[in-house]
């Protein structure tokens, strides 16, 4: 009675915001609209400041900080998202694929207007997700639709039924999120509390629990990934990279980037140890003892960089294709049952709206789009799609040769870099999207993906309106925030130790 008298002492503060969070989330389950711009700001500023406030006071009891996560996912189970549409399309091609359609070359138009009814329930999901979606056929990858399979196969007549088996799907990819981050995090010798910094999200927690997106899987898969790469598994994190390319296409931005940890990297731990170890003497020694500690860590790093051994670079570059082969061959695998001509043609067709037809919550695209305004006289989202597309793709290249990417931490950093771009010069930037950045933050020194899960909610102000339009004064102040801590971290944060920099 003693101990939990003191523990409770202890953790009062605590178990209130975790009681108080637990309130706010359960009204902005059950209780909310999107166009009810007040109390879903009001609700995710509360949450964001008790999340924030929550891992401060308990960092260092990560078991507390797993069973508050828990909670707070399980009070959504039950709730039909309100936030997003998607999932009526989510529960449209699993019912469809096990009618036996290919839910690839039909869209739900196409059906609806002829007055057919593949499905039970097809006018429902019909008339919920809209008619962007039933009017364009699916863009969602073959491993992500086994998802879908598996709610209609559970719950195959019932909507609530499907949401809550979709839901369970994307917990269970979080836990495995938060354990194979943690364990990353340990080997990185990063504190393992940052892993909830993702984890105990409301952004998060919202967006992918709530509004059931699937980036959740595809980031468990792609966490899993880095760590069986880091533990020196690379066919196996290849296969695993290759399931998270098949529930969303984006990490396929990322393959060009493990040129270097294939044929550049310093297979000693001996440096990244002596770094770790150093680092303290550097920050807190005065500026005579400071320059003579940098002298000695820079002979240090010369004779290890010269002591160990480096991976052949033929050995690497086969790796390296190894790798490319294994993440190709199983991706065309999972493909595979789905394959026809149009079938290659819709989906072309389906991706590349993306970038030539759809505008929603960008920054850079914007401002671009207003010069063309004053140019041309019209929108011209095509080619300017087809500019940042190219703009990407030479940054991400540019990255992987001409930026050091040898250590874990350098190539999430670089993964990181190559996502922000792709997202700042983006036509279409959905909240969800930024839950990669916010992961790949978690194992680096930057916070401003944090800082935009919190200010992404301004987005949602666009359905405040009638018409569904964007006041560009909200987006403009988002990304003001976002590139202002942006450039802070990037270019002003205080100078680190050379060493340091090395490493990072």
């Amino acid at each position: 009675m003693r101990l939990n008298s003191s523990v409770l002492k202890l953790y009062k503060v605590p178990l209130l915001m975790v009681m108080a969070s637990l309130a706010f989330f359960t009204a902005f389950a059950y209780d909310l609209v999107r166009t009810d711009y007040i109390k879903l700001v009001l609700f995710y500023a509360v949450l964001f400041f008790l999340f924030y406030k929550l891992i401060q006071l308990t960092k260092h009891n990560l078991k507390f900080l797993t069973w508050v996560a828990f909670m707070f996912r399980a009070i959504f189970i039950l709730a039909i998202p309100n936030l997003s549409q998607d999932f009526y399309r989510f529960i449209w091609d699993g019912r469809m694929i096990l009618e036996g359609f290919n839910p690839y070359l039909y869209t739900p138009e196409s059906f609806i207007a002829n007055g057919e009814f593949p499905i039970a329930q097809a006018q429902e999901l019909y008339a919920g997700m809209g008619s962007l979606s039933a009017n364009h056929f699916t863009n969602y990858p073959p491993l992500n639709q086994l998802c879908f399979v598996i709610a209609g196969l559970f719950a195959g007549k019932s909507i609530l039924g499907s949401a809550i088996v979709l839901r369970l799907i994307i917990i269970a990819a979080d836990f495995g999120t938060l354990y194979f981050g943690k364990k990353l995090l340990e080997k990185l010798k990063l504190p393992a509390h940052n892993i909830f910094w993702y984890i105990l999200n409301p952004f998060i927690i919202i967006e992918l629990t709530g509004n059931l997106h699937f980036e959740g899987v595809m980031i468990f898969f792609l966490v899993w990934s880095l760590y069986l790469l880091h533990s020196g598994k690379w066919q196996l994190a290849a296969f695993v990279f290759a399931c998270s390319v098949s529930i969303k296409l984006i990490p396929l931005i990322f393959l060009p980037l493990f040129y270097q940890w294939f044929t550049k990297r310093n297979t000693s731990t001996k440096l990244s140890n002596y770094i770790k170890s150093n680092v303290i003497s550097t920050e807190q020694s005065d500026k005579k003892s400071h320059n003579q500690i940098e002298n000695k860590n820079d002979e240090m790093l010369k004779q290890v960089q010269h002591d160990e051994k480096r991976i052949p670079t033929f050995a690497g570059m086969t790796k390296l294709a190894g790798f490319y082969v294994i993440v190709g061959f199983v991706t065309l695998l999972l493909f595979l049952p789905f394959y026809s001509s149009q079938f290659i043609n819709n989906y072309a067709e389906t991706v590349a709206l993306w970038f030539q037809n759809f505008e929603f919550n960008a920054s850079l695209y914007y401002v671009i789009r207003e010069i063309g305004y004053l140019f041309r006289g019209y929108n011209e989202i095509a080619i300017i799609g087809q500019f940042t597309a190219i703009i990407v793709f030479l940054f991400v290249v540019g990255m992987a040769f001409f930026r050091k990417n040898k250590t874990m931490v350098q190539l999430i950093t670089a993964m990181l870099f190559a996502l922000s771009l792709y997202y700042f010069t983006a036509s279409t930037v959905h909240p969800w999207y930024i839950a990669t950045l916010l992961i790949l933050s978690v194992f680096t020194k930057y916070k401003f993906t944090l800082v935009w899960s919190f200010v992404i909610v301004f987005s949602y102000l666009a359905y405040a309106n009638n018409d569904n339009s964007e006041n560009l004064w909200i987006i403009g102040l988002e990304y003001l925030i976002v590139y202002g801590v942006f450039i802070y971290e990037v270019w002003f944060r205080p100078k680190q130790s050379n060493l340091i920099k090395r490493l990072l």
